[in-house]
């Protein structure tokens, strides 16, 4: 990737920014990501008939000799290229590797031989090549982004509203939050506005948010419907009672030591369409899953439940009798 960017841009320099300090991205299995066309292979030789022919062409004598011609820099041969969009009125192709490396209809088939996490380093480029990826959110198939509050925390207040545009501008709707606090949640909802209809997934992970920290949150995204907690320690039963949402469809806790049996009944009763519900807890009992009903489990249609040691086998045969 490095080689790529010092061929094409003569040096690792970029003024794009492929998403701005705090942000960090992981990757998620996506069988259906677009496909990215099969490499052209420079082992390949050259077909021994066709240099005689086109050697034919011009003299008899060098039968053998493959006859090859230098391009310079400067200059291409725009017969030998193709460009999707050379027949739009307007459109006017480039004429020198500077023009084509600037190209928009180059650029946005040169980049489909890049996998999604190869382009958050071509997006550092330059600025051209930032807005090419940023605007075709195909190219981050694939990738979520996840904030490190404590870093954000540091970033001034404008630098935060162009990270929190970009995600958007590169069609994220799922989110983590790594670290996050009370403290983060009115930066989040008054910086990022169109968070509200644009994140359909939302993960907190190893944060202190409260009971109203998690409320506040939850009521500005109207458009979520998978929720993760992960260590979520300040989380406590009430809160939960008081901010989930008949729109999730899928729920994970894990790691959250004040979920127990009424956190489960909270889950039962609030969320009638729960399609998927994972859970990691230490203190939860049969009487957890007896407060799913019947109407609950047509719906439910994965559970996963890990390390519930407290958990029989009577509690798991009770909900699978729904």
């Amino acid at each position: 990737m490095e080689r790529v960017t010092n061929v094409f841009c003569g040096g690792g320099g970029g003024g794009g920014g492929g998403g701005g300090g705090g942000v960090t991205y992981m990757s998620i299995q996506n069988t259906n990501a677009n496909q990215i066309p099969e490499k052209p292979s420079r082992s390949i030789p050259m077909s021994l008939s066709n240099s005689v022919n086109v050697v034919n062409s011009k003299s008899s004598s060098n039968t053998n000799t493959a006859v090859r011609t230098k391009i310079g820099r400067g200059k291409i041969r725009m017969r030998n290229i193709s460009f999707a969009s050379c027949g739009t009125p307007g459109y006017i192709p480039p004429i020198s590797w500077e023009q084509l490396m600037l190209d928009e209809h180059f650029l946005s088939r040169f980049f489909l031989y890049f996998n999604a996490s190869e382009r958050k380093i071509l997006a550092q480029v330059c600025t051209r090549w930032r807005d090419v990826l940023y605007a075709r959110p195909r190219f981050w198939a694939g990738l979520v982004p996840v904030v490190r509050c404590r870093e954000i925390r540091g970033m001034a207040s404008g630098s935060r509203t162009k990270l929190y545009a970009s995600l958007v501008r590169r069609g994220f709707h799922s989110l983590v939050l790594l670290g996050a606090a009370d403290e983060d949640i009115p930066e989040l909802t008054h910086g990022f506005p169109m968070a509200q209809r644009h994140i359909h997934s939302l993960s907190l992970r190893c944060c202190s948010v409260t009971d109203r920290g998690l409320e506040t949150l939850l009521d500005h995204l109207q458009a979520l419907f998978e929720l993760e907690l992960a260590g979520c320690n300040e989380v406590t039963e009430a809160g939960l009672w008081a901010c989930l949402t008949p729109r999730i469809v899928s729920l994970s806790l894990s790691d959250c030591i004040n979920v127990a049996d009424e956190a489960v009944g909270a889950v039962a009763q609030l969320l009638p369409s729960l399609y998927e519900f994972s859970l990691q807890a230490y203190h939860v009992t049969d009487a957890a899953l007896g407060y799913f009903s019947a109407k609950q489990s047509s719906s439910l249609s994965i559970l996963r439940l890990q390390s519930c040691w407290e958990l029989t086998n009577h509690g798991v045969v009770n909900i699978g009798m729904y």
